[in-house]
């Protein structure tokens, strides 16, 4: 059967234009509506807008539009406060209302829950969401290009490697701006060459900033495909004078790859780590070491995370996917005895240097894959997978283990309704479920969910 054939009941043509309603938006934030009766997803419409919208491809039971009209505007429509945010792939939602965009992380949440756990009998809370939801970042990752010669340094457009040179960024800390304008000027005044990912040539790769929201500090991290970086006495004289600055890196990574760091740090200035804060605890963080971006936010999703084991200070806990050892020494705060599975080696150490420097002795920190090392036995399981979730042996050690209370820490809903799915058909049930987020203006959300071991 030939695609003309299949198509032929469709009612929209691409390249036409029609006028639509939208109904509801979809994982990626997009609108969804029908032409009579037929899906069609268009990216910027809102739901209770009429659209005017360009069918751009069609499939066999849906389509894709481009908006061109809002003809009647969402009562929650907002104008975007960044010029770019229609470009840039990291703002989905700025053109909603806040108040909008914690409805919808609710509501993803509750309709993974529905459709992929298959959970209808649970009530999720209300998304946590912020009180100023604007320069909230810790952490920049800035690609560097060139476009016809001229320098570009931005973030990638939607779907491409295509960099979207940006000047001002609102997720980010000001100082953030601050310090890009600083090193496209040193860039451009000497002549050094931004790297091609297609031809693998060119110099520096990425700009990567952290900085400490509790103590002021800061570290510039230059990723470069080469051993040295020309005049960087220069760079680092121009970076010294911002107030703050306590770490300047040079990353070597020389691989063809779209990872973004190398394995090789090589400090130029200052300290090899920023120090920053969660609730009373303090943290080393080095380039290579993860740390949640909103350090808001991440106080209130630990302490919910902590809320939920309700912890008297006899249990053993288990913390999978440990990292720095974040979450391991909060709730080494409460529990009798912590301990913390992490594969990456760098982690664990700097894991083990951020209980010594908090004074903390009941936990420890083990390193491998968390199937292989993970000890038992544990009353509560607490874990923070990647955005892929866990892996089929991670859970079934899980259930070896047969804690009393699981504490999952997500920041995908599908791979976090998934992975319930499964611990949900061998004795577990869910108990509460606590959207927070943490990622303001995007489609992403993170979760807490607590689930206890069904008394038989």
């Amino acid at each position: 059967m030939s695609k003309k054939t299949v198509l032929e009941n469709v009612p929209v043509e691409k390249n036409k234009c029609y006028t639509m309603t939208i109904d509801d938006l979809g994982s990626e934030g997009e609108g969804i509506g029908k032409i009579e009766g037929f899906a069609v997803f268009v990216e910027g419409a809102l739901p209770q807008e009429e659209i005017e919208v360009l069918i751009v491809k069609v499939k066999k039971n849906f389509a894709y539009g481009k908006l061109k009209k809002v003809l009647k505007p969402s009562p929650q429509r907002v104008c975007h406060l960044c010029d770019v945010a229609s470009k840039c792939g990291g703002c989905q939602l700025q053109h909603l209302s806040y108040e909008g965009q914690l409805e919808y992380k609710t509501k993803k949440v509750e309709m993974a829950l529905k459709k992929i756990a298959q959970i209808n009998s649970i009530d999720v809370l209300p998304t946590l969401g912020m009180e100023d939801c604007w320069r909230y970042r810790n952490k920049v990752q800035f690609p560097v290009g060139n476009n016809n010669e001229n320098l570009e340094i931005g973030f990638y457009g939607k779907r491409s490697h295509r960099i979207i040179d940006t000047k001002k960024c609102f997720l980010q800390h000001k100082i953030s701006d601050k310090i890009v304008e600083i090193i496209r000027g040193f860039l451009e005044q000497y002549h050094i060459t931004a790297y091609d990912e297609k031809v693998h040539r060119g110099l520096v790769r990425h700009i990567l900033v952290k900085i400490g929201f509790s103590t002021g500090q800061i570290m510039v991290c230059l990723i470069i495909n080469g051993k040295e970086l020309p005049h960087k006495e220069i760079l680092i004289q121009h970076l010294q004078s911002i107030e703050g600055m306590t770490s300047i890196v040079l990353n070597i990574n020389r691989e063809k790859t779209n990872v973004i760091l190398g394995n090789q740090n090589i400090v130029i200035w200052g300290k090899e780590f920023i120090v920053d804060t969660i609730g009373e605890l303090e943290f080393e963080i080095s380039p290579l070491s993860f740390f949640q971006v909103n350090p808001v936010q991440t106080k209130k999703l630990y302490q919910k995370a902590l809320e939920f084991a309700q912890l008297n200070g006899d249990e053993t806990v288990l913390d999978l996917y440990c990292g720095i050892g974040t979450m391991s020494l909060f709730f080494a705060q409460k529990a009798k005895y912590v301990i913390g599975c992490e594969i990456v080696p760098e982690a664990v150490a700097d894991a083990k240097r951020n209980a010594k420097r908090n004074h903390i002795q009941n936990v420890d920190f083990v390193q491998g894959a968390a199937e292989k090392v993970m000890p038992v036995p544990a009353d509560v399981v607490v874990l923070d997978p990647p955005r892929k979730g866990c892996d089929e042996n991670v859970l079934n050690t899980i259930l070896h283990i047969n804690p009393k209370k699981i504490v999952y820490v997500s920041c995908d809903p599908a791979t976090m309704a998934r992975d319930v799915k499964i611990l949900t058909q061998q004795n577990y049930c869910v108990k509460l479920v606590q959207p927070v987020d943490m990622f303001p203006h995007s489609i992403h959300v993170e979760t807490v969910v607590l689930m206890s071991k069904v008394q038989n």
